[in-house]
């Protein structure tokens, strides 16, 4: 989700400083939480600036390069391994989720081997 914009910061603010509303109905007027207003408030009063702070990145990444690629090899040399096979095999233990999201922005599909047993639910 996109930040709120200046214009609307600058006017919740405003409304704030007024006084003839409560921030509850101010919340209600534009439409924004409580806790916005709140924290809008208390960045201004300890920064000065309405301005939203900038994104920080998120977490880092789980794989440099080169384990994405030793992956990507394993896969292409043995596609019927298992994400738990895959993970016990990667270079820093990960869930099968997390590799299971590796394995999607690499562009590789895990299938099943065409040679594996049929399923025992399936009806004759």
């Amino acid at each position: 989700m996109d930040a709120y914009s200046i214009d609307l910061r600058e006017r919740v603010a405003a409304d704030c400083d007024a006084g003839v509303l409560s921030q509850a109905e101010i919340a209600e007027n534009y439409q924004v939480s409580l806790s916005f207003i709140t924290k809008l408030l208390r960045r201004r009063r300890e920064t000065g600036s309405l301005r939203p702070q900038p994104h920080t990145g998120g977490p880092p990444p789980t794989f440099d390069k080169g384990d994405l690629q030793r992956i990507a090899a394993q896969v292409r040399r043995r596609p019927d391994l298992t994400l738990a096979e895959l993970c016990i095999w990667a270079p820093q233990s990960v869930s099968d989720s997390t590799m299971s999201r590796v394995l999607i922005a690499l562009g590789l599909t895990r299938k099943k081997s065409r040679f594996m047993p049929t399923s025992a639910t399936r009806r004759e």
